[in-house]
Parts: C-alpha cells; structure tokens; sequence
C-alpha cells in the first residue's frame, strides 16, 4: 500500500529462468497474511517434468517368456512337475549358507526350469534353429 492509503502496487514476483517459463501453472498472493509489512505472501503451482528416455523406459532386461504356453494342459503339468523336482533339491540347505548364495540357487533354478517357455518370433521356426545349431557345431 501506497503512503496515501489508496493505492496498491505490486511489488511481489516470481522470478523463473526462460527455460521452464511452462512449467509455471498458477501464480496467485494471498494479501490475508498480516505481519506488518507491505508484502503479500505469493504461492506458484508449477508442474514438476522428469525426463525419461524412450529407449530406458522400453528396454527390458529379462528374457521374453510365452506364458500362453501354460494353458495347455499337457505343458502346465510338465512344468509343474519340473519346478517341484528342482525346488526339492533347495529343501535340504543348510543355514550357515550364505543369503546371496541360496538367491542365486533359486533364480538358477526357476531360469532353468523356464526354458521351455522361451518366447521366440514366429517366423523363427525349427528350421531356423536347426540351421543354426549346426552352424555352431561346425
């Protein structure tokens, strides 16, 4: 407030670099706030960006596994029973071993037992997989 009363100014901003100029949503002061002084406590709603890179976000570590694959009957059943035949070997550890060591017993076995359910591309056939297994052997 001005010295004869009447007139108001705005003296309180909100300083912002160019670059984030639309990250800005709402600026708004609330002169309810009386502390003395002719300042307005002045509140921004500014929207908060995180910058993720596509390749980041779609790249997946693990390998692809058709689980359609389980709902035939016959695949469920040889799956079931491989899983519980490696899994009873994890029954009798002891517990001096180490944490770490029986994680990696685990994850081992439940790759291994998965091995089956291998996603490949449909057009990757058994002839293309033939042709290469015996590329690798001679």
């Amino acid at each position: 407030m001005s010295p004869d009363g009447k007139t108001h100014n705005q003296i309180d901003h909100i300083l912002k670099d160019r670059r984030w100029h639309s990250s800005v949503l709402d600026v708004r002061s609330f002169r309810g706030a009386d502390h003395d002084t002719d300042h307005y406590v002045v509140v921004a709603k500014v929207r908060e960006r995180m910058a993720v890179s596509k390749q980041a976000a779609q790249r997946f570590g693990g390998e692809r596994l058709n689980l359609r694959m389980l709902n035939e009957l016959e695949v469920r059943k040889q799956y079931q029973i491989e899983f519980t035949n490696r899994f009873a070997a994890l029954e009798n550890l002891s517990d001096d071993e180490d944490i770490n060591t029986a994680w990696e017993n685990i994850k081992t076995l439940a790759k291994e037992s998965l091995q089956e359910l291998k996603q490949h591309k449909p057009w990757f056939g058994e002839e293309c997989s033939g042709f290469f297994r015996s590329k690798e052997a001679g």
